[in-house]
């Protein structure tokens, strides 16, 4: 890709429009750092792959000098108005305003990030800002107003019963945010602007969310869930439970 980005040593960046054989790879990578529960949104399972069929050029994927993934970044154009308010309410509703402004034929002006995903053993190292930088050039290139994400705080679940506006304005002394994921939006130049309170929704029985967390529900109520956010509702009388994966939006106007 010819995107003016400093590469770590060994390394090269590729878009899936250049490299379609690594479709498969790119999904294994992708699923595997996330909990059971979070690989059950109906809206990401039903509309992932247009992603390989319609936007093969926004999904950037870092390898390393043997070819294997050490990084990816998932990403899809929209059209948007500029304004906070104009933001999607959340991932879910900005893949769906997606999808359907590609169908509609939509001239789009942003780049919406979707996820950036590091292997094991390289987290920690940089590459989630350099993925982060690979969205804001490729906007950049294209002459878009910038890139908006709903992020997933990536340390938020160890704090399920704290309010993420709460969380989202919890800075380090040195005024940076004290969540690492938000932390690098921040660094790369975005700004954090509101939270998403339901920005994913999953939802199923009792028995499915045994599966997924091997957990008992024996009462109704809110259960905190190992890799979730905040608390899943349970609802024993209708033997449902509902979690909303809350983010936080961040846009980087260029």
């Amino acid at each position: 890709m010819n995107l003016d980005l400093p590469l770590p040593p060994g390394t090269r960046l590729v878009s899936l429009a250049e490299a379609p054989e690594l479709e498969g790879p790119l999904g294994d990578h992708n699923v595997a750092p996330w909990p059971e529960f979070m690989q059950h949104d109906p809206i990401a399972n039903g509309l992932w792959d247009h992603l390989a069929a319609d936007f093969p050029a926004d999904q950037l994927i870092l390898l390393d000098a043997a070819g294997a993934i050490v990084a990816a970044g998932n990403s899809a154009p929209l059209a948007w108005d500029g304004t906070v308010d104009g933001l999607p309410d959340g991932w879910d509703d900005q893949f769906r305003q997606t999808v359907a402004a590609h169908r509609a034929g939509a001239v789009p002006d942003t780049l919406g990030a979707l996820q950036i995903v590091v292997a094991a053993g390289h987290q920690g190292s940089g590459l989630s800002r350099l993925m982060i930088d690979g969205f804001r050039e490729t906007a950049r290139a294209r002459g878009f107003r910038g890139v908006i994400a709903c992020v997933r705080p990536n340390q938020k679940h160890r704090y399920p019963l704290m309010a993420m506006e709460d969380y989202a304005r919890w800075l380090r002394p040195d005024g940076l945010p004290a969540d690492a994921w938000l932390r690098a939006h921040v660094r790369a130049g975005g700004e954090i602007v509101r939270v998403a309170p339901e920005s994913m929704t999953i939802e199923g029985t009792l028995a499915e969310w045994h599966a997924w967390t091997g957990l008992e529900f024996p009462v109704s109520g809110p259960y905190i869930v190992e890799g979730a956010v905040q608390p899943v509702q349970v609802d024993v009388a209708r033997e449902r439970a509902v979690y909303h994966d809350t983010n936080v939006w961040v846009v980087h106007r260029l």
